[in-house]
Order: C-alpha cells, then sequence, then structure tokens
C-alpha cells in the first residue's frame, strides 16, 4: 500500500499520488477540500495514482461537491482506468468530471 498524497503545485493545480483508497484516506485527507479553495479553476493531476477503490470514488465525489457549493471549477486530468470503470458502475461515468480529455 502506497500512502496517498495531495501535492500543491501553486496555481490550483493539485497531483495525487499513491493509492487512493479505503485505507489511506483519514480525516486529514479530508481536509484536502480546503486546498480546493486554492484558486477558482483547479486541476487536479490524477496520473501517478497507483491504486483506486470506491473510497477513492467517494472522495473525488465530496471534491465535486465542494467545487460546486464554493463555485470553483474543478477538472481531473488523467484519470486512472480504475477509476473510469467505478465510475460506469455507480452510473457516474456520465458526469462531466471523469470525462478526460487529456487520455
Amino acid at each position: 500500500m502506497n500512502e496517498l498524497h495531495i501535492i500543491d503545485e501553486g496555481t490550483g493545480h493539485f497531483s495525487v499520488t499513491g493509492d487512493l483508497s479505503l485505507p489511506n484516506i483519514t480525516h486529514e485527507t479530508l481536509k484536502s477540500l480546503t486546498l480546493l479553495s486554492a484558486a477558482k479553476i483547479i486541476t487536479v493531476d490524477l496520473s501517478r495514482i497507483e491504486t483506486v477503490d470506491s473510497a477513492g470514488l467517494a472522495l473525488m465525489i465530496e471534491w465535486i461537491k465542494y467545487a460546486r457549493s464554493q463555485r470553483l471549477a474543478l477538472n481531473f486530468n488523467h484519470i486512472p482506468q480504475q477509476m473510469h470503470n467505478l465510475a460506469k458502475l455507480s452510473g457516474l461515468d456520465d458526469l462531466s468530471y471523469f470525462i478526460d480529455p487529456s487520455n
């Protein structure tokens, strides 16, 4: 299991590394919502995610809900295939957040 890290790259750009899975999502991870207030347009690069599970999808949905409530534009880049599969199984694959133009 690889520890989850959310790295602030500056100017509204973030990278997520490690496993986006239940054992790695902690109270500290949930505080990441406040990071999303860094700019009006937020881009999250998921290219360095190694493993994803339904808890990871749930975290991304929380980020989406937070961004909507704060009227922020949120974009995910390089969404892992596992995430696309989970979104499809959950009926979320038609949301624009899970349509990745960079893949």
